[in-house]
C-alpha cells in the first residue's frame, strides 16, 4: 500500500505529457495522459424493446465522464489507473484513447479486397485499418469459446475498450457471460452462427448463417449488430449479398493478429499503424500457453511502448 501511494503522489505531480522523476515502468511514460479510458456504449434498460444497433449511441467522452465520477479529482483517476495497471502486472499504464472524430472517416474497401460489382451494387466496405492519424489501434476478439472471468474483470479495471464478433454455437452454452461483456460497454457483432467456410456455401446458406446470427443477437441481446467478420476472415461476392440482406453495413477484417506467446502481421514490414484492427480470440490454455489476461498483458505492453493508445472501432465508423 505504501508503494502504492508513493507512486500515486508522483505520478500526480508529474509534469503533463511527462512522467515524474524515478516513478517505476508501470506508471506510464511520457506520453501517458491523465484520466480514465473508457470503452463506450452500454446496455439498454431492462425490458426494453430490441432495435437496431446504433454505432454512435455512447461515446468513450461519455463513459469517461460517468467513470470520472467514482474519483474526487483527476489525481484520483491517474492513481486507479496506475494501480490498476500494476495490479495486471503490464509495463507501464495503457495510454488513454483521443475523443472519437467529430467526422468519421470515410470507410471503404481496401484495395484487393473488392468483389465483382462491389461499389455497384453498395455492399459493405472490407477493410482492416480505419483511416486516421490518431495513433490509436482497436482491439477486436472473435468466436467466444472461452469464457474467461479473469478476464471481464480485467478488461473492466483497466477499462480497455474492445469489440467481440460472435459465433452462437460457442456462446450458447453461457449467453450470461456475454450479457455481462455488453453491459460494461463492450459491442457484440456477428460471426455467423457456426463457423462455417463461407465461400463454400450457397449465398441462401450463406444467408442463413449470417441472418440467423443477427436473430440471436437480437433475441439474446437486443439488438441486430450493424458489424460481421467472416470467419477465417474468407469471403465471396455472396458472402457480402447476404451481409447486406441482413443489415450489415461494415465487414472489418484485421492487419495484425496478437496470441498469447506472439504476433502475426499482415504487413511485409510486421509493424503497427495508426488506426489498425487487431484481432484476437477467446481461447485459454487448452489452446494456447497461457490465459487470455496473458494476451491482453501482451498486446496493451506492445501498443502502449509502441506509443498507441487502444479506441473503440465503433467510434470511428
Amino acid at each position: 500500500m505504501a508503494v502504492l501511494v508513493v507512486a500515486a503522489i508522483a505520478a500526480g505531480c508529474a509534469q503533463p505529457g511527462g512522467s515524474a522523476a524515478g516513478a517505476p515502468p508501470w506508471a506510464g511514460g511520457a506520453s501517458a495522459t491523465t484520466g480514465v479510458p473508457g470503452p463506450g456504449g452500454g446496455s439498454e434498460a431492462a425490458g426494453s424493446p430490441p432495435s437496431r444497433q446504433s454505432l454512435g449511441a455512447s461515446s468513450p467522452a461519455a463513459t469517461a465522464n460517468s467513470q470520472a465520477k467514482k474519483f474526487q479529482s483527476a489525481r484520483e483517476a491517474r492513481s486507479a489507473r496506475i494501480a490498476a495497471a500494476r495490479r495486471w502486472r503490464l509495463d507501464s499504464v495503457p495510454l488513454t484513447p483521443p475523443p472519437p472524430p467529430a467526422k468519421k472517416p470515410e470507410i471503404t474497401t481496401r484495395d484487393g479486397f473488392e468483389v465483382d460489382g462491389h461499389e455497384e451494387l453498395g455492399l459493405p466496405p472490407v477493410f482492416t485499418t480505419v483511416p486516421t492519424e490518431q495513433r490509436v489501434v482497436f482491439l477486436t476478439i472473435d468466436d467466444g469459446a472461452e469464457k474467461d472471468p479473469t478476464f471481464l474483470r480485467m478488461m473492466d479495471d483497466l477499462q480497455v475498450p474492445y469489440t467481440a464478433f460472435l459465433s452462437n454455437y460457442l456462446i450458447k452454452e453461457d449467453y450470461g457471460y456475454f450479457r455481462r461483456m455488453q453491459r460494461s460497454g463492450v459491442v457484440l457483432n456477428n460471426h455467423t452462427l457456426h463457423h462455417p467456410y463461407l465461400p463454400a456455401l450457397s449465398y441462401r446458406r450463406q444467408q442463413h448463417e449470417i441472418c440467423g446470427m443477427q436473430e440471436v443477437m437480437e433475441e439474446r441481446y437486443g439488438k441486430r449488430p450493424l458489424l460481421f467478420r467472416p470467419p477465417f476472415g474468407n469471403y465471396n461476392r455472396n458472402s457480402l449479398r447476404a451481409a447486406k440482406s441482413c443489415g450489415i453495413e461494415y465487414v472489418p477484417l484485421w492487419n495484425e493478429e496478437v496470441f498469447v506467446d506472439h504476433w502475426d502481421y499482415r504487413e511485409w514490414d510486421r509493424k503497427i499503424r495508426p488506426g489498425d484492427i487487431v484481432l484476437s480470440h477467446f481461447r485459454g490454455r487448452e489452446d494456447w500457453k497461457g490465459t487470455m489476461p496473458d494476451m491482453i498483458r501482451r498486446f496493451l505492453n506492445k501498443v502502449t511502448a509502441e506509443g498507441y493508445a487502444v479506441a473503440r472501432l465503433e467510434d470511428y465508423l
